[in-house]
Protein backbone atom coordinates (compact mmCIF):
# COMPACT_ATOMS: atom_id res chain seq x y z
CA UNK A 1 0.00 0.00 0.00
CA UNK A 2 2.91 2.70 0.36
CA UNK A 3 3.85 2.45 -3.32
CA UNK A 4 0.67 3.72 -4.23
CA UNK A 5 0.49 7.08 -5.33
CA UNK A 6 -1.58 9.91 -2.99
CA UNK A 7 -4.63 10.08 -5.52
CA UNK A 8 -5.14 6.83 -6.07
CA UNK A 9 -5.18 6.02 -2.50
CA UNK A 10 -7.79 8.98 -2.29
CA UNK A 11 -9.75 6.97 -4.39
CA UNK A 12 -9.46 3.70 -2.81
CA UNK A 13 -10.63 5.31 0.30
CA UNK A 14 -13.55 6.84 -1.38
CA UNK A 15 -14.45 3.51 -2.97
CA UNK A 16 -14.51 1.87 0.22
CA UNK A 17 -16.59 4.30 2.16
CA UNK A 18 -19.04 4.40 -0.78
CA UNK A 19 -19.08 0.16 -0.67
CA UNK A 20 -19.70 1.05 3.17
CA UNK A 21 -23.14 3.23 2.59
CA UNK A 22 -24.56 0.91 0.27
CA UNK A 23 -23.69 -2.56 1.95
CA UNK A 24 -25.41 -0.73 5.83
CA UNK A 25 -28.31 0.42 2.93
CA UNK A 26 -28.60 -2.68 1.99
CA UNK A 27 -28.12 -4.72 4.99
CA UNK A 28 -30.90 -2.56 7.18
CA UNK A 29 -33.46 -3.15 4.34
CA UNK A 30 -32.87 -6.57 3.31
CA UNK A 31 -31.10 -8.27 5.82
CA UNK A 32 -28.36 -9.11 4.05
CA UNK A 33 -24.68 -8.65 5.56
CA UNK A 34 -23.81 -6.82 2.26
CA UNK A 35 -21.01 -9.23 1.00
CA UNK A 36 -22.36 -9.17 -2.84
CA UNK A 37 -20.91 -5.29 -2.63
CA UNK A 38 -18.09 -6.06 -0.70
CA UNK A 39 -16.22 -8.63 -2.34
CA UNK A 40 -16.16 -7.07 -6.01
CA UNK A 41 -14.55 -3.36 -4.47
CA UNK A 42 -12.18 -5.45 -2.15
CA UNK A 43 -11.02 -7.60 -5.29
CA UNK A 44 -10.20 -4.59 -7.24
CA UNK A 45 -8.83 -2.67 -4.57
CA UNK A 46 -6.69 -5.37 -3.89
CA UNK A 47 -5.71 -6.28 -7.03
CA UNK A 48 -4.12 -2.65 -6.91
CA UNK A 49 -2.28 -3.74 -4.09
CA UNK A 50 -0.91 -6.43 -5.68
CA UNK A 51 -2.35 -9.31 -3.68
CA UNK A 52 -1.69 -12.56 -5.71
CA UNK A 53 -4.59 -14.03 -7.46
CA UNK A 54 -4.47 -17.44 -6.38
CA UNK A 55 -5.40 -15.59 -2.55
CA UNK A 56 -6.79 -12.53 -3.72
CA UNK A 57 -10.33 -13.94 -3.64
CA UNK A 58 -10.22 -14.85 -0.38
CA UNK A 59 -8.88 -12.13 1.33
CA UNK A 60 -12.38 -10.36 -0.27
CA UNK A 61 -14.29 -13.10 1.31
CA UNK A 62 -12.68 -13.42 4.52
CA UNK A 63 -12.77 -9.37 4.88
CA UNK A 64 -16.28 -9.34 3.68
CA UNK A 65 -17.52 -11.43 6.49
CA UNK A 66 -15.37 -9.40 9.28
CA UNK A 67 -17.46 -6.21 7.32
CA UNK A 68 -20.75 -7.84 8.29
CA UNK A 69 -20.43 -8.24 11.93
CA UNK A 70 -21.38 -4.68 12.85
CA UNK A 71 -23.27 -4.50 10.40
CA UNK A 72 -25.06 -7.27 10.89
CA UNK A 73 -25.45 -6.09 14.98
CA UNK A 74 -26.71 -3.15 13.77
CA UNK A 75 -29.18 -4.32 11.52
CA UNK A 76 -30.14 -6.75 13.93
CA UNK A 77 -30.86 -4.25 16.86
CA UNK A 78 -33.14 -2.87 14.47
CA UNK A 79 -35.28 -4.88 13.58
CA UNK A 80 -35.38 -6.79 16.51
CA UNK A 81 -36.60 -3.56 18.49
CA UNK A 82 -39.73 -3.23 15.95
CA UNK A 83 -40.58 -6.90 17.05
CA UNK A 84 -40.57 -8.58 13.50
CA UNK A 85 -37.90 -11.25 14.53
CA UNK A 86 -38.79 -14.89 14.06
CA UNK A 87 -36.54 -15.93 17.24
CA UNK A 88 -37.78 -18.95 17.69
CA UNK A 89 -35.90 -19.64 13.85
CA UNK A 90 -32.82 -18.30 14.91
CA UNK A 91 -32.62 -20.79 18.36
CA UNK A 92 -32.91 -23.23 16.25
CA UNK A 93 -30.64 -22.26 13.22
CA UNK A 94 -27.83 -21.45 15.57
CA UNK A 95 -25.79 -24.13 16.65
CA UNK A 96 -25.92 -25.74 12.95
CA UNK A 97 -25.09 -22.56 11.19
CA UNK A 98 -22.33 -21.74 13.51
CA UNK A 99 -20.52 -25.13 12.88
CA UNK A 100 -21.67 -25.33 9.12
CA UNK A 101 -19.93 -21.81 8.78
CA UNK A 102 -16.67 -23.17 10.15
CA UNK A 103 -16.74 -25.94 7.62
CA UNK A 104 -17.61 -23.62 4.78
CA UNK A 105 -14.28 -21.45 6.36
CA UNK A 106 -12.10 -24.53 5.69
CA UNK A 107 -13.65 -25.60 2.04
CA UNK A 108 -13.49 -22.53 0.94
CA UNK A 109 -9.86 -22.34 0.96
CA UNK A 110 -9.43 -24.71 -1.62
CA UNK A 111 -12.64 -24.04 -3.59
CA UNK A 112 -11.89 -22.64 -6.74
CA UNK A 113 -13.82 -19.58 -7.71
CA UNK A 114 -15.90 -21.27 -10.44
CA UNK A 115 -17.64 -23.05 -7.57
CA UNK A 116 -18.19 -20.19 -5.56
CA UNK A 117 -20.15 -17.98 -8.57
CA UNK A 118 -22.09 -21.05 -10.38
CA UNK A 119 -23.69 -21.63 -6.68
CA UNK A 120 -24.33 -17.59 -5.83
CA UNK A 121 -25.99 -17.24 -9.17
CA UNK A 122 -28.21 -20.37 -8.79
CA UNK A 123 -28.99 -19.36 -5.25
CA UNK A 124 -30.02 -15.60 -5.81
CA UNK A 125 -31.47 -16.24 -9.65
CA UNK A 126 -33.91 -18.68 -8.28
CA UNK A 127 -34.63 -16.12 -5.42
CA UNK A 128 -35.10 -13.36 -7.95
CA UNK A 129 -37.28 -15.21 -9.95
CA UNK A 130 -39.51 -15.78 -6.42
CA UNK A 131 -39.17 -12.20 -5.38
CA UNK A 132 -40.45 -10.87 -9.26
CA UNK A 133 -43.16 -12.99 -9.85
CA UNK A 134 -45.18 -12.11 -7.09
CA UNK A 135 -46.81 -15.31 -6.63
CA UNK A 136 -47.61 -15.50 -2.86
CA UNK A 137 -48.77 -18.80 -3.64
CA UNK A 138 -45.38 -20.42 -3.96
CA UNK A 139 -44.90 -22.62 -1.24
CA UNK A 140 -42.60 -25.28 0.18
CA UNK A 141 -45.19 -25.65 2.81
CA UNK A 142 -47.91 -23.84 4.57
CA UNK A 143 -45.54 -23.78 7.49
CA UNK A 144 -42.04 -24.15 8.58
CA UNK A 145 -40.67 -28.08 9.12
CA UNK A 146 -40.06 -29.38 12.35
CA UNK A 147 -36.84 -29.28 14.27
CA UNK A 148 -34.82 -31.70 12.12
CA UNK A 149 -35.49 -29.90 8.83
CA UNK A 150 -35.11 -26.69 10.16
CA UNK A 151 -31.81 -27.94 11.68
CA UNK A 152 -30.77 -28.80 7.49
CA UNK A 153 -31.56 -25.29 6.55
CA UNK A 154 -29.14 -24.12 9.38
CA UNK A 155 -26.33 -26.36 7.42
CA UNK A 156 -27.47 -25.44 4.16
CA UNK A 157 -27.43 -21.61 5.17
CA UNK A 158 -24.37 -21.55 6.81
CA UNK A 159 -22.14 -23.66 4.65
CA UNK A 160 -23.41 -21.99 1.28
CA UNK A 161 -22.79 -18.20 3.03
CA UNK A 162 -19.51 -18.82 4.02
CA UNK A 163 -18.31 -20.06 1.08
CA UNK A 164 -19.88 -16.80 -0.79
CA UNK A 165 -19.01 -14.10 1.78
CA UNK A 166 -22.35 -13.11 2.68
CA UNK A 167 -24.57 -12.50 5.81
CA UNK A 168 -27.45 -15.99 4.58
CA UNK A 169 -30.12 -13.00 3.89
CA UNK A 170 -30.62 -14.27 0.31
CA UNK A 171 -30.76 -17.96 1.44
CA UNK A 172 -33.18 -17.40 4.53
CA UNK A 173 -35.75 -14.77 2.93
CA UNK A 174 -36.26 -17.02 0.40
CA UNK A 175 -36.33 -20.51 2.38
CA UNK A 176 -38.11 -18.47 5.05
CA UNK A 177 -40.94 -16.68 2.33
CA UNK A 178 -41.80 -20.55 0.87
CA UNK A 179 -42.85 -21.83 4.35
CA UNK A 180 -45.13 -18.71 4.79
CA UNK A 181 -43.69 -16.05 6.71
CA UNK A 182 -43.51 -12.67 5.52
CA UNK A 183 -41.12 -10.82 3.66
CA UNK A 184 -40.78 -7.96 6.44
CA UNK A 185 -40.26 -11.11 9.00
CA UNK A 186 -38.04 -12.73 7.05
CA UNK A 187 -35.79 -9.49 6.38
CA UNK A 188 -35.89 -8.80 10.02
CA UNK A 189 -35.10 -12.83 11.30
CA UNK A 190 -32.47 -12.78 8.32
CA UNK A 191 -30.19 -9.75 9.82
CA UNK A 192 -29.68 -12.14 12.93
CA UNK A 193 -28.42 -14.57 10.77
CA UNK A 194 -25.76 -12.44 9.98
CA UNK A 195 -24.32 -12.07 13.13
CA UNK A 196 -24.08 -16.00 13.77
CA UNK A 197 -22.56 -16.56 10.27
CA UNK A 198 -20.50 -12.99 9.74
CA UNK A 199 -18.52 -13.55 13.41
CA UNK A 200 -17.11 -17.64 13.25
CA UNK A 201 -17.11 -17.16 9.40
CA UNK A 202 -14.11 -14.41 9.90
CA UNK A 203 -12.17 -16.29 12.24
CA UNK A 204 -12.25 -19.28 9.84
CA UNK A 205 -11.03 -17.32 7.27
CA UNK A 206 -8.25 -15.42 9.64
CA UNK A 207 -6.65 -19.20 10.56
CA UNK A 208 -7.46 -20.41 7.06
CA UNK A 209 -4.50 -17.50 5.83
CA UNK A 210 -2.24 -17.46 8.34
CA UNK A 211 0.41 -19.25 6.80
CA UNK A 212 -0.27 -16.63 3.58
CA UNK A 213 0.81 -14.12 5.71
CA UNK A 214 4.22 -12.91 3.57
CA UNK A 215 1.63 -12.63 0.76
CA UNK A 216 -1.18 -10.75 2.00
CA UNK A 217 -0.88 -6.98 2.20
CA UNK A 218 -0.18 -4.96 5.30
CA UNK A 219 -2.37 -4.99 8.21
CA UNK A 220 -3.44 -7.85 6.99
CA UNK A 221 -4.28 -10.86 9.75
CA UNK A 222 -4.83 -14.07 7.73
CA UNK A 223 -7.67 -13.24 4.86
CA UNK A 224 -8.70 -10.63 6.67
CA UNK A 225 -7.96 -6.92 6.29
CA UNK A 226 -7.94 -4.82 8.77
CA UNK A 227 -7.66 -1.51 6.26
CA UNK A 228 -10.79 -2.98 4.82
CA UNK A 229 -12.63 -3.15 8.03
CA UNK A 230 -11.47 -0.20 9.47
CA UNK A 231 -12.73 1.77 6.29
CA UNK A 232 -16.12 -0.08 5.34
CA UNK A 233 -17.40 -0.93 8.79
CA UNK A 234 -17.95 1.99 10.32
CA UNK A 235 -20.04 3.84 7.64
CA UNK A 236 -22.04 0.84 6.73
CA UNK A 237 -22.64 0.38 10.31
CA UNK A 238 -24.19 3.89 10.70
CA UNK A 239 -26.12 3.39 7.83
CA UNK A 240 -27.72 -0.27 8.55
CA UNK A 241 -30.47 1.82 10.76
CA UNK A 242 -31.55 3.52 8.05
CA UNK A 243 -31.94 0.94 5.80
CA UNK A 244 -34.32 -1.25 8.24
CA UNK A 245 -36.35 2.01 8.93
CA UNK A 246 -37.11 2.59 4.95
CA UNK A 247 -37.72 -2.05 4.81
CA UNK A 248 -40.36 -1.22 7.15
CA UNK A 249 -41.99 1.97 5.71
CA UNK A 250 -41.93 0.09 2.06
CA UNK A 251 -44.81 -1.65 1.12
CA UNK A 252 -44.77 -5.70 0.70
CA UNK A 253 -44.36 -5.60 -2.69
CA UNK A 254 -42.38 -2.58 -2.93
CA UNK A 255 -39.58 -4.09 -0.72
CA UNK A 256 -39.96 -7.93 -2.63
CA UNK A 257 -39.38 -6.09 -6.35
CA UNK A 258 -36.12 -4.37 -4.43
CA UNK A 259 -34.85 -7.05 -3.41
CA UNK A 260 -35.75 -9.21 -6.28
CA UNK A 261 -33.71 -6.37 -9.09
CA UNK A 262 -30.80 -6.49 -6.21
CA UNK A 263 -30.36 -10.30 -6.57
CA UNK A 264 -30.64 -10.04 -10.76
CA UNK A 265 -28.00 -7.63 -10.88
CA UNK A 266 -25.64 -9.51 -8.22
CA UNK A 267 -25.92 -12.73 -10.26
CA UNK A 268 -25.58 -10.64 -13.43
CA UNK A 269 -22.04 -9.59 -12.54
CA UNK A 270 -21.31 -13.22 -11.61
CA UNK A 271 -22.55 -14.20 -15.00
CA UNK A 272 -20.30 -11.87 -16.41
CA UNK A 273 -17.25 -12.31 -14.25
CA UNK A 274 -17.48 -16.20 -15.93
CA UNK A 275 -17.49 -15.16 -19.81
CA UNK A 276 -15.55 -12.02 -20.19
Amino acid sequence: MLGIPLQDLLVLVAALLGAGLVTGLLAGMFGVGGGAVIVPVLYQIFGLLDVPEAIRMHLCVGTSLAIIIPTSIQSFRAHRARGKVLEAVLRLWAVPVVLSVIAGGAIAAFAPALLLKLVFVAVAGSNAVKLLSGRDDWRIAPDLPGRLGMRLYGVLIGLASSLMGIGGGAISNMLLTLHGRSIHNAVATSSGLGVLISIPGAIAYMLAGWSQMASLPPLSVGYVSLLGFALVAPTSTLVAPLGARLAHAMPKRRLEIAFGVFLLLVSARFVWSLIA
